[in-house]
This record gives structure tokens, sequence and C-alpha cells, in this order.
């Protein structure tokens, strides 16, 4: 099979292994299981907060009193009836944010005991989804994001912080729903799928204190305005008494899925860990050394897969543009210039990596020196973190665009 016929099969699979993985079944298997009350306010956070709250109205119908949910820019896909649709910024909150965070405040404040809200959460719902402490301003809160994400902190340690200088997360939001009942459906895009860390955890119990948040912000050496060192203050809870939790779907999940479609194309597959994590670039090139010396023990002809799911990192130190599966694919492409008959896909589940338009790359033998011969140096771009431009330059972006469901990155090697 040439490279094209490859490239063509890692897409597939891709798409495929995400179609299965959107949420519409799942949130439906989750409410056929019973929910409590007769009627009840919808409330969405996150990249797939449409695609969860499209499925709860079409299944509960009536039941649904209202409601609201706030998705990324160009993710919702038209009306739903009942519910109030808001777009808003990410991976930094915006003025937007700020906006329908308060909306959906208006709607669950003062609810009563016996009053349900269905809480559709998903990845982005961090940003998505904030109102930050008082005293504390937007600014200072996106700076503060920012610096975490550009020094390459972990989504834990990012999420740390955000819940201890968030009126919303870490709990206080189940807290502000009181005496109501939450009923929380959770499309994970965290490794070992934390309740307390997806989005932030605006309806959990929170395990860390704001000791732990000062802690991150001090290991990355960051400077701590006077506002935001008394920010913390406030505990967040660490027991709540009015929440149930669904889970509807995770990376372990979209792993397994796209090894199924894998093998119905003849590939003999592997999933090699669905906790992908660590620095973007050095993991595309442990993944690129990894599958060399995997497929160097095979016989010619066998067609071989490999799999890995999970979220890496990336420390940005330039100016380029660019997300961690764009970057992580470039790397990877160094690994494997020049080798024939192998083909890695990175992209990100979401189908959007970073501020880019693209959900991450596919590379072969052949990209490093495309970039080469349209008179671009790929590794000078890498130092730069100018993925996109790299991989554009090469024809090797992959933009599948918004896909509707959230569940970390997928990294699929074709060989």
């Amino acid at each position: 099979m040439t490279e094209t016929g490859k490239r063509k099969d890692a897409a597939d699979i891709f798409l495929r292994a995400v179609n299965d993985m959107l949420p519409d079944s799942a949130v439906k298997k989750a409410l056929s299981t019973g929910l409590p009350g007769s009627d009840m306010i919808l409330i969405g956070i996150g990249k797939a907060s449409w695609t969860m709250a499209k499925a709860a109205a079409e299944e509960l119908g009536a039941r649904i009193r209202g409601g609201a949910i706030i998705t990324k820019y160009g993710h919702s896909r038209g009306p739903i009836p009942g519910i109030e649709i808001y777009e808003a910024g990410h991976p930094l909150p915006d003025i937007e944010t700020l906006r329908a965070t308060e909306r959906i405040l208006e709607i669950t404040g003062n609810l009563e005991a016996g009053q349900t809200v269905l809480f559709l959460v998903s990845g982005g719902g961090s940003s998505l989804f904030e109102k930050p402490l008082p005293g504390l301003s937007l600014q200072s809160l996106t700076d503060i994001t920012s610096a975490l994400l550009l020094g390459g902190a972990s989504i834990d340690e990012l999420n740390t912080v955000r819940k201890h200088l968030s009126s919303v997360k870490g709990g206080r939001f189940a807290l502000h729903c009181a005496p109501a009942k939450i009923y929380q459906i959770t499309l994970s895009d965290v490794l070992g799928d934390r309740l307390d860390m997806i989005a932030a955890g605006p309806a959990s119990s929170d395990p860390s204190t704001s000791e732990d948040a000062l802690y991150v912000l001090e290991k990355y050496g960051m400077k701590v305005h006077e506002e935001i060192l008394s920010a913390p203050g406030s505990e967040t809870p660490k027991s709540l008494d009015n929440v149930t939790f669904r889970m509807a779907g995770n990376i372990a999940g979209l792993c397994r899925t796209a090894k199924r479609h894998a093998e119905s194309r003849g590939y003999l597959t592997d999933i090699v860990t669905d906790r992908l994590e660590g620095e973007a670039a050095q993991a595309g090139r442990d993944i690129a050394k990894y599958a060399l010396g995997e497929f160097s023990s095979y016989g010619p002809g066998l067609k071989r897969c490999l799999i890995w799911g999970g979220e890496t990192t990336v420390r940005v130190t330039g100016g380029g543009k660019g997300g961690r599966s764009q970057e992580l694919a470039l790397a990877a492409a160094e690994m494997i210039s020049g080798k024939k008959d192998i083909v890695i896909l990175s992209a990100g589940s979401d189908g959007t990596d970073g501020p880019t338009d693209s959900a991450g790359g596919i590379v072969d033998g052949s990209t490093w020196e495309k970039i080469r011969a349209a008179g671009r140096d790929p590794l000078k771009m890498l130092g730069d973190n100018d993925s996109y431009s790299a991989l554009e330059a090469a024809g090797a972006l992959f933009r599948p665009g918004p896909t509707g469901t959230n569940v970390n990155d997928l990294v699929i090697v074709l060989a």
C-alpha cells in the first residue's frame, strides 16, 4: 500500500472512531438509567456541550424546562428548542465567557429542594465556564492561565490553580445550586477520568487546597500580584451531597474503537497506551522510535497499526503557531524522514488543536524533506513552536473540522 493509501486509512480510522464516540448515544444511555425529578434545568459546558444538549433534548423533550449551554466559538450547530446557546473563548476565557457564565448563574439561582439540574460537562469547560473570585480581574486570570499553558503546566496543575481562583469551579457551582440536585453526565478529556479535574470540577468536591494552587504558581516562577495572592483564601468544598455522576465517554473508549476500525481494514493492531502525556515534541520522537523498532521485527507485507491516546503539553518558547498534536506530528516527521511505508497521524478528537483550524497532522517519510523543499527549515520551525506553518508547507495538516466530541488526543501509526 502506498503512503497515500495509508494516509487515507489513518484519517478514516480516526474519523470513524471519533464518530462512534459522539456523545449522542452515550448521553441517551445515561439518561435511560433513570433521572430524578419530573422536570429539570439543562446546563452544558464544554466543546461537546451542543451535541450533548441536543441528545438530551431529544431524549427528554418537555421534561427540560429551559437552560443554557456554553461552547467554543464555531462549535454550536444551530438552535435547540428551549435552550440558550452561548459561544465563548478557549483556551482562555474572554468577556463572552463571563457573560454566559453569569447567565447560567441567574438561571440556576434560588433553586429549591426537589428541583434537578442536568449538568452536561465536557473538555474545554474550564475555560468556557468562569467567574473569577471577587477581587480578581479577568485579565489577571487570563494572564495566569496563559503563563501556565505556555510554561507547559500539566492539566492537573492548571486546574488546581483554576479551581482556587474561581467562583464556579472546584465544587462551587454545586454549592450555588443547592439544595437542588445535580445529575452530571461527563465526557472526559482528563487521563484517569478524575471528576474534580474535568472542566476543573464545578460540581465535584475538591481534594486540593489553596496552598497547592500557590505552590503551582511558585513552581512556574510566576510573579503573583497581591490581588491574586488573596483570591484563593476562600477554600473549595471538600464534600458535596447533592451531585450524581455518570461517565459518557473517555480516551480509553476512543482507543478501543480506533483499534476495531483498524482491524476491520486488515491491520494487526495494538493500543500502546491510553495515557500518553509529557512534552509533545519528545512524545513525537519517542512514538516514532518505538514504531520503527516495533515494525522492524515483522516481515514484509504485514499491515500493522499502533495506537496512542492521551494528552501532551507544549512548553512555548518561540513565537510560532501550532498546537500539541501538530508539534508531536512535526517532531515525529523528523524521526521517520526518509523511511518508507510509515504514516503517523496525531490529532485532537474535538477536531481542533491549539488556536488553529487544524486538528493535528498526518506525516510520513517524505514530510520533513517537503518542508525543506518549500524553502523552510523544519528543525528551526519546531524550535519556534511553528508546527502549523511547517506542516502546512508540506501539505500535512489534518483539518476535519469540529467533531462534536472531546476525549483527548489520538495518535495512529500505520506501516
